[in-house]
């Protein structure tokens, strides 16, 4: 039994984490933190959870805890990654794991040496679509593969208006954008999927100086970008075309995928409306014909819901699997490091306007 300390209890961890981890017996959520010990509380009681901080500190060097969550702000990451790995404990950290590729190469060097099982909570790489097509694809099922297209919605992020609790994230030094985080999590997919990039040449369109603050009247200024636009070869040789278009609306519009082989095309759309890629359950088609994905490519337990709790409880399932057999969890953060230089490398494309070789 894993023992788990989850710090951010109260916000998304709350509709994702913690369902997860009801559902899986290999794991006991034994500490939650939030940002102060009243939320702490009614959080630990919502969930009988025994202990209730304030102080994520106080959490990770708890006894009771084997594993910490981190599940804040991106800014707020490395804090407690640092203080979890202080105490020796075994780190998830939600993507993106720092707020450059900098720091997610300090936190790397550091969990590294700390000798602990380190995960990243990217769901892509464990999307039971997108291992079905990865071994359609592996299979020769469309032939070689000549191109593969992504376009998806990387609501809320990126539009005209955002919600008062997203404000904080148009400044790009806090590491929070529809480039780190939708991209981010599209892009983790797709290379699940189809394999690395090697080469991209990007756009990110910033289309507002001033965003609108939900509800309030008030606007902020805006540094980050508002779509995300590329065109990139991958390391089978394949071309890859993506884009990631920003909104300001509740719930994301949906995805497309197409991998076009010299012999098929794979068609890849969502069964349940208003889902991230990473979380939703793929339509898939072959030339047209469905195809269904099978049973054995879905880990979490039946009882767990599909959508974000089903893709969480995933990754959760990985890192028993790598606790009990002493060996790395995938994603760890040096997958993490992978895709923070493959961020940067877009963000230098963009400003040089030049096509850029990823390292």
């Amino acid at each position: 039994m894993i023992r788990v300390g989850v710090v951010g209890a109260s916000g998304w961890a709350g509709a994702s984490h913690l369902p997860a981890l009801a559902g899986l017996a290999e794991f006991e959520v034994t500490a939650v933190a939030t940002t102060n010990q009243a939320s702490a509380d009614r959080a630990a009681a919502d969930h009988g959870v025994r202990h209730a901080f304030a102080d994520a500190g106080r959490l990770a060097a708890h006894p009771d805890v084997d594993l910490v969550v981190v599940s804040v702000k991106v800014p707020e990451h490395a804090k407690v990654i640092r203080a979890a790995l202080d105490a020796g404990k075994h780190v998830l950290s939600e993507w993106p794991l720092g707020v450059n590729a900098d720091e997610a190469r300090e936190l790397t060097e550091a969990a590294t040496a700390a000798g602990v099982v380190h995960a990243v909570c990217l769901q892509g790489y464990h999307s039971p679509g997108a291992r079905f097509v990865a071994d359609l694809l592996a299979e020769g099922r469309i032939g070689a593969l000549e191109s593969a297209v992504m376009v998806a919605a990387g609501d809320p992020l990126g539009g005209a208006t955002i919600r008062p609790e997203l404000a904080w994230s148009t400044d790009p030094a806090l590491g929070q954008s529809v480039l780190t985080i939708m991209a981010g999590h599209f892009l983790a997919t797709l290379d699940r999927v189809a394999g690395r990039l090697t080469e991209v040449s990007a756009r990110l369109p910033r289309l507002h100086d001033q965003v609108l603050v939900a509800g309030t009247g008030r606007s902020v200024p805006s540094g980050v970008p508002s779509h995300v636009l590329l065109h990139g070869l991958l390391e089978s040789g394949a071309h890859a075309s993506v884009t990631v278009h920003g909104g300001d609306r509740a719930v994301p519009d949906g995805f497309l995928l197409k991998f076009v082989g010299a012999k098929g095309t794979l068609t890849v759309t969502p069964v349940q409306p208003g889902m991230f890629m990473h979380w939703a359950d793929w339509e898939i088609t072959l030339d047209g014909a469905p195809l269904a994905v099978p049973e054995r490519y879905r880990p979490a337990p039946p009882g767990i819901p599909s959508g974000p709790a089903a893709s969480v409880a995933a990754v959760y399932l990985e890192i028993a699997r790598a606790v009990s057999e002493g060996r790395p969890p995938h994603p760890g953060f040096d997958t993490a490091l992978r895709l923070h230089r493959l961020l940067a490398t877009i963000e230098r494309s963009a400003s040089t306007g030049l096509s850029q070789e990823i390292s």
